[in-house]
């Protein structure tokens, strides 16, 4: 089941399946990658926690999300994904370190980068928050402005 929530990054799909989130979308959405999605259910329980907590987090209530998870991939990408969760609000984390979280060299930096670009569930599980080793944003799914931008939501240095 799915539902579209409006955000300041634009629409996003949100979809569970079996009592767990499985996929957020960016907008312009794209049915036919054979991802299942159901029908829309914009009251499922699942749902409304996950457009709830989003909304909080974008109005910069929230820095951690309690929402039960299952994304798709394969063992390696979900430990790269495992990763991605500890990193916190505001901080970010290289390539190269995930890799050394993962008792790897910094030879499997591009193999994070694949697992981290294969996140399905961006924001929650934030991928955005990885970088390049020089401090530059990298790639993004959602296109290098929305990481730009929830970046900035999280910065913990503003002065106002």
């Amino acid at each position: 089941m799915w539902t579209v929530i409006e955000s300041p990054i634009g629409p996003l799909r949100i979809v569970e399946h079996d009592g767990a989130v499985t996929a957020i979308e960016f907008s312009p959405f794209h049915d036919s990658d054979g991802r299942p999605r159901g029908e829309q259910a914009d009251d499922h329980p699942v749902l409304r926690a996950t457009a709830d907590q989003l909304r909080e987090y974008f109005a910069g209530e929230r820095t951690v999300f309690d929402l039960p998870l299952n994304p798709a991939g394969s063992a390696w990408q979900r430990s790269v994904w495992a990763q991605l969760l500890e990193i916190e609000y505001g901080r970010t984390a290289s390539y190269g370190q995930i890799a050394a979280r993962l008792g790897k060299t910094n030879a499997a930096s591009r193999a994070v980068g694949f697992a981290n670009g294969s996140n399905p569930i961006p924001i929650v599980i934030p991928c955005h928050r990885v970088i390049g080793a020089d401090g530059t944003l990298t790639g993004y799914a959602g296109g290098i402005e929305r990481k730009q931008a929830l970046l900035d939501l999280e910065r913990t240095d503003q002065l106002f």
